[in-house]
């Protein structure tokens, strides 16, 4: 698998060799350009860094650890931690930013880097563009030996993370508490094992811990879809629990598992989330944002109670800007993240579940039920290869043209907009790919819609030969 360098970090497998996989030459080389571009930018030395549990950490952790103290940065070492922990911990400290030692959801042979700015976000595409400079050019500022940078292990930030939760207005322990809860917690025997049974505990939850031991080794597939969560699903079946809490790896992604056995829907945690946050915030009217790609159900919802709902192109980060001018008071994407900025502008799966467990506490219905009063739309993913001659921007233009008299958004690749169905198509970065996400209430007609589009594209590349 090839390496994968991009504005928000770097991933890959690890072993084998350099541009090829993730290996420690391409560690310490990235590490030290994003060092490097720090010290320039803010002449402060400290960054803060976490890991999931994935077999690999302990050993990027090390090279990570040492190329910082090597270019005179100390380094905050929080450990076995969550993604949103970083984040959290970077403020607080005070530091220049961060790094966060997960590939997400990618499988165990994957690790990588996530980078941080001072506000413990992810960095800009501006920012992202010169730490890949600096590697590039190799012009690294390495400290003289008696500036090395020193080295602090901190593992106090996932309780602190926990405390700022609790004190969330919107967070209501004492509903959470009475209702006595019992859950069952699948976190993929990574550090939401440690942090998810950590978090329900303080609420007074029962819980069954199902893969919780932090050994990075992955029962299955780590991403939270509904077709690798059998056996939670399974122990829910048996009728004993509230809800099912599935996490990924580095905690960022958060999805529900109804008390019968059936999929909340990863689509739906944010759309749960935001309902109870837009109906019981202090302003009168909030706004929401996701991605494009995410259900409209959180546009009903929002609009519903008296907001304005705005659409961000896909990716952390530009979801977050639009949250900043929109003023948005919730907001995330469909893959199960959660973005409340009352804690910090990061998808953040422990204030989603908090919040969550606070919405159905107050709710007094059963999950399944909670789930049956919102919108039901149904997302078909696809997507259609082509040969590396074909001009996809051209093909995107045509599509356009086609579709002209309907609703259409260009903000990231084309989305055309069909009364209560839409469809989304996004080209690859990296391969000659067009992305092909459909909605609409049945998954037949977002299927059929895909198909559709599918047929123009082909028929395009046909008509007008384009490449």
């Amino acid at each position: 698998m090839a390496l994968i360098k991009s504005i928000s970090g770097i991933r890959g497998t690890i072993g084998g060799t350099p541009n090829e996989n993730l290996t420690p030459l391409d560690i310490v080389k990235f590490v030290a350009a994003f060092g490097t571009f720090i010290k320039k930018k803010k002449g402060t030395t400290r960054i803060v860094i976490g890991r999931d549990a994935r077999p690999s950490g302990e050993m990027v952790n090390a090279l990570v650890t040492s190329t910082l103290q090597a270019l005179g940065i100390d380094v905050i070492d929080l450990g076995l931690s969550t993604t949103p922990t970083v984040e959290i911990a970077v403020p607080l400290e005070k530091a220049a930013g961060g790094i966060i030692l997960t590939a997400s959801h990618n499988p165990v042979q994957w690790n990588a880097l996530k980078l941080l700015n001072e506000k413990g976000e992810f960095i800009s595409a501006k920012d992202g563009e010169d730490v890949l400079n600096i590697a590039k050019n190799e012009e690294f500022d390495f400290a003289p030996v008696t500036k090395l940078g020193g080295y602090v292990k901190n593992d106090s930030y996932l309780e602190k993370h926990i405390e700022l939760i609790l004190k969330l207005p919107l967070v209501d322990v004492a509903a959470i508490k009475s209702r006595g809860f019992k859950v069952v917690v699948d976190a993929v025997n990574s550090t939401g094992g440690i942090a998810v049974p950590k978090l329900l505990k303080a609420l007074n939850v029962s819980v069954k811990e199902l893969y919780c031991e932090p050994t990075g080794h992955f029962p299955h597939n780590p991403e939270p879809l509904p077709e690798h969560l059998m056996d939670i699903c399974r122990e829910l079946k048996k009728g004993k629990y509230d809800v099912g809490i599935v996490v990924d790896p580095d905690v960022d992604r958060l999805a529900f598992i109804s008390e019968d056995g059936s999929p909340f829907g990863e689509e739906y945690t944010l759309v749960a989330v935001a309902d109870y946050v837009l109906n019981n915030s202090k302003k009168k009217k909030g706004n929401t944002v996701s991605n494009l790609s995410s259900t409209r159900a959180l546009r009903d919802v929002t609009e519903k109670a008296g907001g304005e709902y705005f659409a961000a192109a896909v990716g952390e980060v530009n979801v977050v800007t639009l949250m900043k001018e929109c003023d948005a008071i919730i907001g995330g994407e469909g893959n199960g993240g959660v973005i409340y900025p009352e804690l910090h502008y990061g998808r953040d799966a422990l204030v989603g579940i908090a919040l969550f467990l606070t919405h159905l506490a107050k709710s007094a219905v059963p999950v399944s039920r909670l789930r049956a009063k919102y919108p039901n739309y149904i997302i078909s993913k696809n997507k259609i290869e082509l040969t590396p001659s074909i001009n996809v921007d051209k093909v995107l233009d045509e599509i356009k043209k086609k579709y002209k008299k309907q609703p259409i958004n260009t903000v990231d690749g084309v989305k055309i907009e069909f009364d209560m169905e839409w469809v989304h198509l996004r080209k690859s970065n990296t391969e000659p790919i067009i992305r092909i996400y459909a909605e609409s209430d049945l998954e037949v007609k977002a299927e059929n819609l895909a198909k559709k589009i599918i047929a123009d594209i082909k028929e395009i590349i046909t008509e007008k030969a384009l490449a």
